[in-house]
């Protein structure tokens, strides 16, 4: 275990933890190797994930999207390994991508693509 990664830390919830809390939506989601705190990505209008790193200095996360396991260091700016962290692994299934069900803007893309 090293400062950037606890396996045993599980995932914060199944959605960003921001965005729930104020009642927006996200695009993807990201884990935070060390804590497990889950936010959103840079894709995201938050970015929330992001700014988890620069609050804390927690530099490794992992994609929080079923079927990617893939690791990214914010201070590397680099694609990095990781190891299997605490389960679950991923937000689950029947959740939307982008989501939460219910929260997402029927012009949710033209959103995204104005920022």
């Amino acid at each position: 275990m090293t400062r950037d990664i606890n396996p045993a830390a599980p995932p914060s919830g199944p959605g960003c933890v921001e965005c729930t809390a104020n009642g927006n939506w996200w695009f993807h989601l990201r884990r935070c190797a060390a804590c497990g705190h889950v936010g959103c990505c840079d894709q995201s209008l938050g970015r929330h994930a992001t700014a988890h790193f620069h609050a804390t200095g927690h530099a490794v996360m992992q994609s929080f999207e079923p079927g990617e396991d893939w690791f990214w260091n914010y201070a590397l700016d680099a694609e990095v390994r990781g190891v299997a962290l605490a389960p679950p692994t991923s937000h689950p299934r029947s959740q939307p991508t982008p989501g939460p069900a219910g929260a997402v803007p029927a012009d949710w893309m033209a959103q995204l693509e104005a920022r």
